[in-house]
């Protein structure tokens, strides 16, 4: 079976489409926020501040390639910036990406400034523009699929996902 990556900007479903996934197709799911603050006893507002962006980025990136490297086969809710990292790119050929791509106002609906989302500060529109604007290409340079969610449930974005992953090869 080959491992599953969503990627997309924060808010636009990882964690949630992620688990459905998981359980529908017997993976494991890896959420790499939640992995990097059970490893690290912190959350991720602390991480960031204590070590700032860049060190984060590398949990962020070491966790997705431990991930992908493994003998299981998962589940990957990938942080929103993985693209960033060329390491990361190159690896995820291997794997079946999910591009789950959202309206940068939509998505500021969704979130919320607080630990976990440390970069949105005051201004969740503005940041989730720009960061859409400089990572579109990245995105559609690694995914095998891209589902807009913006007008779709968590429910509905899993059964299109497990819809294009029964047409890949017998062992995926």
């Amino acid at each position: 079976m080959i491992n599953v990556v969503l990627v997309g900007l924060m808010g636009s479903g990882k964690s949630t489409v992620g688990a459905l996934i998981a359980t529908a197709t017997g993976r494991t799911l890896i959420d790499t926020d939640t992995a990097i603050s059970t490893m690290t006893g912190q959350a991720v507002r602390q991480l960031w501040e204590e070590g700032g962006e860049e060190a984060y980025r590398q949990m962020e990136s070491q966790v997705v390639l431990d991930a992908l490297d493994g003998t299981v086969p998962c589940v990957i809710a990938a942080p929103g910036g993985v693209v960033l990292d060329p390491v990361v790119r190159a690896a995820l050929v291997d794997a079946f990406v999910v591009w789950l791509r959202t309206d940068p106002a939509t998505l500021a609906e969704r979130v919320r400034p607080g630990d976990h989302r440390p970069l949105l500060a005051d201004r969740p529109l503005e940041v989730l523009s720009a960061m859409a604007l400089d990572r579109a290409h990245l995105y559609a340079d690694v995914a095998d699929v891209t589902i807009d969610t913006d007008l779709v449930d968590a429910e509905s974005v899993a059964t299109a996902v497990l819809q294009h992953l029964r047409r890949l090869p017998a062992n995926s």
